[in-house]
């Protein structure tokens, strides 16, 4: 019997291969992962975590072997899924955080060596959303996802915030990680305000900020829904669709799971699952 849980895509965070030694885990072979509590809140949400890999090509077999290891075994397939494939297997998609965008992804140069990004990455992640957003699949964007979700729909970033944006807070600190916070400044009339109807009679919001980057220029048809109150930065946005659900959001509700006084995740999470719930149900 097929289970009736949502399965949803984690985009991967990649380490690319390092022969040169300096990543000594698997000796410098190529890898895609996800950090633990992404998959730990999606399990805690009742849902089937799914890491999506980068559709590749088979890698040729070696001379004198045969690709498939016996005659009983199923003939595979000559060409690798698709990435529609992948999608279309899923019922929503979240794009995790992770390294920097690459400049180059939004047609600038790095202002600085070590804000160079990760092209390749960006790529497969911007194919993931278009394909998500073509296939009607929920998108949530973290962090970094909700910076690719930005320059997927045309929109571009600052390449370090306290360099561009003066007066701005420190939005990372390496030290004290996800335990660095600030307020959160909610739009009432938004839909996020919707979702967090509760958090808004509090006195204040509280987010944890992991990022040097943010959104600069907003991409065609999102609307921002809440910023930090204290520099301006734009904390969450939302693609303006009635019919095609997708949002980022700039904090990282899998660590707020774990900090008292952060805003609450679930909310977030509850109605990401309630669309991909309504769509695999009209698609059934």
């Amino acid at each position: 019997m097929a289970s009736s849980r949502l399965k949803v895509g984690i985009s991967a965070c990649m380490m690319h291969e390092d022969r040169a030694a300096r990543i000594t885990v698997f000796n410098g072979k190529p890898l895609y992962y996800v950090e633990k509590s992404m998959l730990g809140m999606v399990h805690g949400a009742g849902a089937i975590p799914i890491l999506v890999s980068v559709p590749e090509s088979v890698p040729p077999a070696i001379p004198g072997r045969t690709a498939i290891p016996s005659s009983g075994t199923p003939k595979l397939p000559a060409a690798p899924a698709t990435m529609e494939e992948l999608v279309s297997e899923l019922d929503a998609v979240i794009i995790v955080g992770g390294v920097d965008m690459s400049p180059g992804s939004y047609g600038q140069t790095p202002l600085q060596p070590q804000w160079s990004g990760d092209p390749i990455r960006d790529r497969y992640e911007m194919e993931l959303i278009r394909t998500a957003m073509k296939l009607d699949r929920p998108v949530l964007g973290i962090c970094r996802g909700h910076q690719v979700l930005n320059v997927t729909l045309g929109g571009t970033l600052y390449q370090d915030i306290q360099t561009q944006v003066p007066g701005s807070l420190r939005h990372r600190d390496q030290d004290s990680y996800d335990h660095n916070q600030h307020r959160l400044k909610i739009h009432p009339d938004s839909d996020l305000a919707r979702i967090y109807a509760d958090a808004l009679l509090k006195p204040e919001i509280i987010i944890n900020t992991v990022h040097h980057q943010a959104i600069r220029d907003l991409g065609k048809d999102l609307v921002v829904e809440a910023v930090c109150p204290d520099d301006g930065i734009i904390e969450a946005v939302r693609y303006n669709s009635a019919k095609t659900y997708a949002r980022g959001v700039q904090w990282h509700p899998e660590f707020s799971t774990l900090i008292a006084g952060q805003m609450d995740p679930w909310p977030l999470i509850q109605d990401l699952f309630k669309a991909a719930t309504e769509r695999k149900k009209s698609r059934a």
